[in-house]
């Protein structure tokens, strides 16, 4: 937690700052994962809307035809492959930055 928060919480007894240092930080966390289900509701969103414009090409029945279906399913696997392969040299790139200091 950044105690820099708690700056103005120091003439508080020593129960109360344990008490709001603990809602601080679980307030963070909360934080950190309404940011993440961003993040990957955007994938997601990003994933249909490529993978729809990229092979849906007509309106004629309510289900996709096998090509289409083809089409999607392919599609939705380089994406994920892709990201997965990003967030791997990200994660190197990470560690590599990590060692040197």
């Amino acid at each position: 937690m950044d105690k820099s928060m708690l700056g103005d919480l120091d003439n508080l007894p020593e129960e109360d700052k344990v008490r709001m240092s603990t809602m601080i930080d679980q307030l963070q966390i909360r934080d950190r994962v309404g940011k993440k289900s961003v993040r990957i509701l955007r994938m997601y969103n990003s994933l249909v809307e490529r993978c729809f414009n990229d092979c849906v090409d007509s309106f004629r029945r309510k289900t996709l035809d096998k090509q289409e279906e083809t089409c999607v399913r392919r599609c939705a696997e380089k994406f994920l492959k892709h990201s997965m392969r990003v967030g791997m040299r990200f994660a190197e790139l990470n560690q590599g930055a990590a060692t040197q200091d």
